[in-house]
């Protein structure tokens, strides 16, 4: 299974969230994190992810007679190229956009569903606004959401940081 069938998967795409940041995760511990999904789903899927190549384990111990592994994402397998981007279809992009809809949706059902969940307090937000842009003002406003987005990608966790999924999602509409 080539990366974009891996990356292509809700489950999956949220076992990738999970590890990004340079966490590494024991698969219970990612069953804690993704508690709407079974432990046998969540065992096959971290195992389809790291026989891809898009996880490695980082290290390996005993407890208790078996192994425990903590895995931690391949960064540099967990993203689709700008060739392989090129190559998929139509069908392809509309089934990448579903299953990241449905991770989505997933977190933000896991989010709103745990204790003490506050919107409000945690200024979540999901607007969406139609704006007009000539190609010049796309590619402006594409590049200044990247040099507002890099910087916080590297951000380490702290106990004073809450860690955000930001999904920023841009395609044309049909004009008025």
């Amino acid at each position: 299974m080539g990366p974009l069938e891996l990356l292509g998967h809700p489950v999956r795409l949220r076992i990738v969230h999970a590890l990004r940041g340079g966490r590494g995760l024991t698969t219970a511990e990612l069953g804690e994190r993704i508690a709407d999904v079974s432990k046998a789903t969540l065992y096959r899927h971290v195992e389809l992810l790291a026989e891809g190549g898009i996880l490695e384990v980082a290290e390996e111990r005993r407890v208790r007679g078996a192994v425990e592994r903590r895995f931690r994402l391949r960064v540099a397998s967990a993203s689709i190229t700008p060739e392989q981007l090129e190559q998929l279809t139509v069908e392809d992009h509309r089934r990448g956009f579903a299953a990241a809809m449905a991770a989505l949706v997933a977190e933000f059902n896991a989010y709103v569903e745990r204790d003490g969940a506050d919107p409000i307090a945690d200024l979540v937000g999901y607007r969406q606004h139609g704006i007009w842009l000539t190609e010049a003002e796309l590619h402006q406003l594409i590049e200044g959401l990247r040099a507002a987005i890099l910087p916080a990608l590297s951000n380490e966790a702290t106990p004073d940081r809450s860690r955000y999924l930001l999904s920023p999602i841009l395609f044309p509409t049909e004009g008025d």
